[in-house]
C-alpha cells in the first residue's frame, strides 16, 4: 500500500541508512576509451606541428598583451627562482615527473574510490583538453624558453632534468602547443574535484598543487601567465555545463526526528500520570482508544484516523 511504503522510506531515512553507492562504469570499456582519447589529444598535437613562424609571431602577441596587462614578468619569477638551484632542481623535477602520472593516479583513484563522481571526472577532462586541443591548433606559441624577447632560460637543459630536445617539425612532440597550459589547467581540476567529492578538512591542502604547478612552468619558462589563465576559463566554462554529483549522505549519520515534518515535544515519563490520577495522553485532553485510536476527551470531533501498522 502507498501510506505503508512511506512509512518504511520514513523509517529507512531516519535511521540513518543512505542510497546505495553508484556502480562503477565497466573497466573493460573506460580503460581503452581513456587511452584512445589520449592518443587523440597526442596526435591531434603533432598535426599543429612546424608552424614555426606563426608561433614566434603570437609569442610577440602574448608577450605584449601581458605587458599591457601589467601582469608580472616571468623572467623575473625566474630570477627570484635561479637564486637557489636545489629549489629550481626541484622545481624541473615537479614539472618533469608530476604532470602525467597525476593524472592517472586521480583517474584510478576516482574510478575506484569515488565511483559517484567518476563519470563527471572523465567528461570534464575530455571537455577540457578537446578545448585545449582545438586553441592548440589555432594559435600556435612559441614558449618563453624559445622566445628570445623573454630573456629566459630553459632551466631543464641547464639544470636537469631536460624535457625536450631542439624543435623539430617532424617530432612527436609540439613544442609549440603551449596555449593553453593543460599543466595548469588539469592541475587546477584535480584540486577542484578532490575537494567537492571529499568531506575532511585537509581537503583543501590539494590546491598546493596547481599553485606548485603553475609555479613550474612559469620559473622552467614552459608556459606564460596567460597559458594558464586560458586554461583556467576553459576550465570554468566546462564546469558551468558539467555540474558535480552531491555527495552522498553520510554513513550512520542520523537524520533528526523533526526533519520529517513537526518537532517533537519532550518525552514524558510514563510514571507521570500515576502521581497525578491521571493516564498517560489525557494532560493534553486526550485519551488512548483501543486498536491504537486517540479519542478526544469532552468534544465532539472525531478520532484520528490510526497510526499505520507495520505489514
Amino acid at each position: 500500500m502507498p501510506r505503508t511504503r512511506a512509512f518504511q522510506r520514513l523509517r529507512t531515512t531516519r535511521a540513518g541508512e543512505r542510497p546505495a553507492p553508484a556502480a562503477r562504469p565497466p573497466l573493460i570499456r573506460e580503460l581503452p576509451l581513456v587511452i584512445a582519447l589520449y592518443m587523440a589529444y597526442k596526435f591531434g598535437r603533432r598535426v599543429a606541428n612546424g608552424q614555426f613562424q606563426d608561433a614566434y609571431d603570437n609569442a610577440e602577441l602574448v608577450w605584449d598583451l601581458e605587458r599591457a596587462l601589467r601582469l608580472p614578468s616571468e623572467a623575473w619569477i625566474q630570477d627570484l627562482v635561479l637564486n637557489s638551484e636545489p629549489l629550481i632542481r626541484a622545481i624541473n623535477v615537479y614539472y618533469a615527473t608530476v604532470h602525467f602520472p597525476a593524472i592517472v593516479v586521480f583517474l584510478i583513484w576516482m574510478y575506484w574510490r569515488r565511483p559517484g563522481h567518476y563519470l563527471w571526472v572523465r567528461w570534464v577532462l575530455t571537455w577540457l583538453t578537446a578545448g585545449a586541443l582545438v586553441l592548440h591548433l589555432l594559435v600556435p606559441l612559441a614558449p618563453p624558453r624559445l622566445f628570445g624577447t623573454a630573456d629566459m632560460i630553459d632551466t631543464g637543459e641547464v639544470y636537469g632534468p631536460a624535457v625536450y630536445d631542439k624543435p623539430e617539425p617532424d617530432s612527436m612532440a609540439n613544442q609549440f602547443a603551449a596555449m593553453p597550459s593543460l599543466h595548469v589547467g588539469w592541475a587546477v581540476f584535480i584540486a577542484i574535484a578532490l575537494i567537492v567529492s571529499s568531506r575532511g578538512r585537509l581537503r583543501w591542502l590539494w590546491l598546493l598543487h596547481p599553485l606548485i604547478t603553475i609555479l613550474a612552468v612559469v620559473a622552467t619558462a614552459h608556459h606564460y601567465w596567460m597559458d594558464g589563465i586560458v586554461a583556467c576559463a576553459i576550465l570554468a566554462a566546462v564546469l558551468l555545463v558539467l555540474r558535480p554529483p552531491a555527495l552522498p549522505a553520510a554513513t550512520g549519520a542520523a537524520v533528526p526526528a523533526g526533519a520529517a515534518g513537526g518537532t517533537p515535544g519532550p518525552a514524558q515519563p510514563p510514571e507521570a500520570g500515576k502521581r497525578d490520577g491521571t493516564a498517560p495522553g489525557a494532560r493534553d485532553g486526550t485519551t488512548a482508544g483501543s486498536g491504537g485510536t486517540r479519542v478526544s476527551a469532552g468534544t465532539g470531533d472525531a478520532p484520528s484516523a490510526p497510526a499505520p501498522q507495520d505489514p
